[in-house]
């Protein structure tokens, strides 16, 4: 099982940047790949991106452009480094790990994620 902690949330105004963090630990962490989700009120949680164990990133159509992912093994973090933000954009926004070592397949549903944070808060106004 892996604890994972956000943070880095908070309010942005449109066309803002804001950088999350999530600090994981209690697997080894450049084993299994990353992933972060949101989830706005009234709506599903939806996919935001991801990163492989082996450091290739995925997004979402919505925020591909806008949003990057990276991974720090040595710090056991990942990050979401989001720029250009809309009020579109406002969401509670979770980390996740991989629940599998070594995925071939990128993981992009929340089935394949074993392990959540609690969750950062980013609200961007308009």
């Amino acid at each position: 099982q892996v604890q994972l902690v956000e943070s880095g949330g908070g309010l942005v105004q449109a066309g803002g940047s804001l950088r999350l963090s999530c600090a994981a630990s209690g697997r080894t962490f450049s084993t299994y790949a990353m992933g972060w989700f949101r989830q706005a009120p009234g709506k599903e949680r939806e996919f935001v991106g991801a990163v492989s164990w082996r450091g290739a990133t995925f997004y979402a159509d919505s925020v591909k452009g806008r949003f990057i992912i990276s991974r720090d093994n040595g710090k056991n973090t990942v990050y979401l480094q989001m720029s250009s933000l809309k009020p579109e954009d406002t969401a509670l926004y979770y980390c996740a790990a991989d629940q599998t070592s070594f995925r071939v397949v990128p993981p992009r549903v929340t089935s394949d994620f074993g392990s959540w944070g609690q969750g950062t808060q980013v609200t961007v106004s308009s």
